[in-house]
């Protein structure tokens, strides 16, 4: 028996480490050793900016304003929103910026953010679709640092940056902007090598003959549209100067429900997305299976299974360390979430903080799957 609890702690542990350590290296030699530079030139195609909103009378106006102010010819830029199911004020301010060439979309039935895209996409006008979301607002110049990448033919995608503004010490805009630095730096290597695994919702573009719409129920829809035009044979690259912001998740609470529910929507694209499991290019499927499947879906049940693994061995010396050190790490976690919930920030505990909550929502998302309790319509969180 002890034997086999040996094999599986280092199992678990040589998948933890791969996850946060190896893969990042190892992409990293690749994006040096056989970069795969993109063709950039600066063009204006037109662009149809589409933006799906639901209840967003609070900041719909400041989203408006911030895409009219976007340093892109007017006359090759065209606003078209969807807010099917609002029922606050976001329709009358929409409909107020209608003599500005604003187009608003609506209907009373709510089918959530995938059901309001695809009844938007035949009123599509641009040769280039930009998605982004009512809360998340364009630097001047970030629709010119996206559409800059179409130039090359290849590039069927492009997905930009999201950063997180600092609400005072508040540990949840701490976290994300940990976790979206990290992801930056991935997305940068893996667009080298060949595509990005995934886009942010809140600043990506596409081709329009290239997009290829998600399933009416897909809980991820960038993530899944981005990357079954890969599975097609384009590329979808990664823009680090086209940035978008936007406000932290209001708490720890909001953090949790949309790491669940992205967790979710990772499993439910395993299905979605078999084409990549036998792509051509064995690169994609290195990168897909290695940057989120494992991520999402095998990852999170490793910590747990490390830890009792190493509990069936303390018998072992070298094995009592581990163990302390698995023991220490959760003590740091847990009194990271306790000084947050007290409104106290150490930006030392926020690393097996974030690292924690992370896998544990990804193990509540993968249940919630796996028990189809996972809704489509998203809860909003703001």
């Amino acid at each position: 028996m002890e034997a086999f609890l040996q094999v599986i702690f280092w199992l678990a542990l040589a998948g933890i480490l791969y996850t946060y350590l190896g893969y990042g290296l190892i992409i990293t030699l690749l994006a040096h050793w056989r970069p795969r530079p993109v063709h950039k030139k600066e063009i204006t195609p037109s662009v149809t900016m589409l933006i799906a909103a639901y209840n967003e009378e609070g900041c719909i106006a400041a989203k408006i304003e911030n895409t009219l102010a976007l340093d892109y010819p007017r006359d090759k830029l065209d606003i078209l929103i969807v807010t099917d199911g609002s029922t606050d004020r976001t329709n009358e301010i929409v409909r107020s910026y209608a003599h500005r060439g604003v187009r608003l979309l609506y209907q009373p039935e709510r089918r959530g953010k995938v059901g309001a895209i695809l009844r938007a996409l035949p009123h599509v006008r641009g040769e280039i679709i930009a998605f982004s979301d009512a809360n998340s607002l364009f630097y001047p110049d970030t629709l010119r640092k996206l559409v800059r990448n179409f130039a090359d033919p290849e590039v069927g995608g492009v997905g930009g940056v999201k950063r997180i503004l600092k609400k005072g010490d508040a540990i949840a805009a701490q976290g994300e902007n940990l976790y979206w630095r990290y992801e930056a730096y991935l997305k940068a290597c893996d667009s080298l090598v060949s595509s990005v695994m995934g886009v942010p919702g809140e600043v990506w573009a596409a081709r329009r003959e290239a997009y290829i719409p998600p399933d009416p129920n897909t809980l991820l829809d960038d993530f899944v549209a981005s990357l079954r035009m890969v599975e097609a044979g384009w590329r979808v690259v990664f823009e680090p100067e086209a940035i978008a912001y936007e406000e932290a998740s209001p708490s720890l609470k909001a953090e949790w429900q949309r790491r669940s529910r992205n967790a979710a929507g990772g499993w439910q694209a395993f299905f979605q997305l078999r084409g990549l499991l036998h792509h051509p290019n064995k690169w994609v499927t290195f990168q897909y299976l290695s940057h989120r499947m494992l991520r999402w879906m095998v990852t999170p049940e490793l910590f747990p299974l490390l830890l009792a693994a190493n509990a069936g061995l303390l018998r072992m010396p070298p094995y009592r360390l581990f163990f302390l050190g698995q023991l220490a790490f959760y003590a740091l976690a847990g009194l990271g979430w306790l000084l947050a919930s007290r409104g106290y920030r150490l930006k030392w505990l926020l690393a097996p903080f974030y690292i924690c909550l992370l896998n544990a929502a990804a193990l509540a998302g993968g249940w919630r799957f796996l028990r189809g309790k996972q809704s489509v319509i998203w809860a909003k969180v703001r």
